[in-house]
């Protein structure tokens, strides 16, 4: 069974992402979307900077982003094909439920990578949130998250978009991805 809930170890090693593409309805509530959210955010973050931000993209706000997507992406990419721009255009349609995860790193003595490793952790928190509330989640990155256009207009200066995380309930039973074998990526150090 794919993100058991009946421990928070279960749920640790069954965790399984969903595709944003293959997200219905219902998403989140209000009340349940904010518990997600207050769990991503209990992160190791050296400093106590917070240096990430929660950007929710609600419902009424995604054709206006698919039309920033799109006209960056048309702007960047003059040569795109028809199916390269509908791939833009349904990228901020999928799931019910869209936060972009902005890494914020505050400049000062805290390393740089630390912070950013904060924010990917932020990401992962709000997905296993996510998973443990009854839904499922997925962090995309793709082009909108390298375009300086997209990240321009949902976050500020020396921010950096770390993903777009998408939540919703399964359209199809979620099937396991071949995963790392332990033996090839634990060592110990000689």
């Amino acid at each position: 069974m794919l993100n058991d809930t009946s421990t928070t170890l279960a749920l640790l090693h069954t965790r399984r992402s969903g595709k944003p593409r293959d997200m219905i309805a219902p998403g989140p509530d209000d009340a349940q979307l904010r518990a997600i959210l207050e769990a991503a955010i209990r992160v190791p973050d050296h400093g106590k900077l917070n240096p990430w931000r929660l950007v929710i993209i609600g419902a009424d706000q995604r054709v206006r982003l698919a039309a920033l997507i799109v006209a960056a992406f048309r702007a960047e990419q003059p040569d795109a094909t028809q199916a390269q721009v509908e791939a833009m255009e349904q990228f901020a349609h999928q799931a019910p439920t869209l936060i972009v995860v902005l890494s914020a790193p505050i400049p000062g003595k805290i390393a740089l990578w630390e912070q950013e490793l904060s924010a990917g952790a932020a990401c992962m928190n709000l997905l296993m949130a996510a998973h443990a509330s009854g839904f499922v989640g997925g962090w995309l990155t793709g082009w909108p998250a390298y375009s300086d256009t997209v990240r321009d207009a949902i976050g500020g200066p020396g921010e950096r978009v770390a993903g777009f995380i998408f939540v919703g309930s399964p359209l199809r039973e979620l099937s396991e991805r071949p995963r790392a074998a332990y033996e090839d990526v634990v060592s110990r150090w000689p």
